[in-house]
């Protein structure tokens, strides 16, 4: 039996990939701060450490695995990467994780490992314009991300890449872009574009205002998470190093982003636009590396995606308010 080990197993991501590699007749061990609040893990093991800890990294990396996915990180949406209030601690603690990782997975012999870097990398310089964003995986550099998360998401790849190139690992890494799904983070801060906009339209009465971050023009992509992990699966499992953009090509602003949620939800509610954190003008994900190494590329529109994650969403406002 294969075995693989989920780092960031008690979040978004993680337990969705634990969930696929269970699936596929994996052994599977999962590692987080917490289990996932919103569903019971499927992992074969699942350890609660930080993995800033080397004793603890010591702990759960105590053989040599078939895979490993790295996805345990301090992050958020813009809420909180972008005030620039966590930038220290942002750094301070991915850093560390993917620091004891990569150096316990070389010594463990492991060859594998999926790094989840994030397009928070691109330099915002070629962000600008909303309508013409430029995120092909060689305009990385010069370097210049808008936030610190970005920058830390920037050296780590260098450091998963770095270690296959000097202890002949065969590591693998990915930009995410705007991953969203059901059993996310959808209230607190944390909460990304899509279940923010979920949550305001489920708690909204048709006819009433919600609030939205700045003119509402920015654009962006989003990738349901389903998809995310079959890419995620196959560039791991691949001859292909990366780094590649895991994301979705279906741009679009924010203002389309409520409208579109607002008509599933079969309410009509006008947009308040205020100030607020905002990241880059405009990103949507390059899939032509993607497609050329792997032949991968989204199935489904936005909107089947949004139409499952409203729903989950829908009912998780319905029983806080219960």
């Amino acid at each position: 039996m294969k075995t693989a080990l989920v780092c960031g197993a008690g979040g978004f991501i993680g337990g969705h990939l634990v969930r696929q590699l269970k699936s596929q007749g994996f052994w599977v061990r999962g590692v987080d701060l917490k289990f996932n609040e919103f569903s019971e893990t499927e992992a074969d093991d699942f350890v609660i450490g930080d993995l800033r800890n080397q004793e603890v990294c010591d702990r759960v990396i105590d053989r040599r695995f078939d895979e490993v996915y790295q996805l345990a990180a301090d992050m958020g949406g813009a809420g909180y990467i972008f005030t620039g209030e966590h930038d220290a601690d942002i750094m301070h603690n991915s850093a560390t994780i993917n620091l004891n990782i990569a150096d316990r997975c070389h010594k463990r012999n492991i060859k594998r490992v999926f790094y989840s870097s994030s397009a928070c990398m691109y330099p915002a310089y070629n962000q600008e314009d909303p309508d013409n964003p430029n995120c092909a995986e060689e305009s990385a550099y010069p370097a210049a991300p808008d936030s610190e998360y970005g920058w830390e998401k920037l050296f780590s790849e260098r450091l998963f890449l770095a270690y296959n190139r000097n202890h002949g690992m065969q590591n693998r890494v990915a930009r995410y872009h705007n991953i969203f799904g059901p059993q996310g983070t959808w209230r607190g801060g944390k909460e990304k574009a899509p279940a923010a906009v979920c949550r305001k339209i489920a708690t909204a009465s048709s006819g009433d205002a919600i609030e939205i971050w700045g003119d509402g023009s920015q654009t962006r992509s989003f990738l349901y998470v389903d998809e995310c992990v079959e890419g995620t699966i196959l560039l791991t499992r691949s001859a292909f190093s990366g780094p590649v953009n895991i994301g979705s090509e279906e741009m679009v602003t924010i203002n389309q982003l409520v409208d579109l949620v607002a008509d599933i939800a079969g309410k009509r509610v006008e947009k308040n636009h205020i100030d607020g954190p905002l990241g880059v003008r405009g990103r949507n994900s390059d899939n032509r590396l993607i497609e050329e190494k792997l032949g991968w590329r989204p199935s489904q529109p936005l909107r089947a995606g949004l139409e499952r994650t409203y729903e989950w969403i829908e009912q998780q406002v319905m029983r806080n308010a219960a």
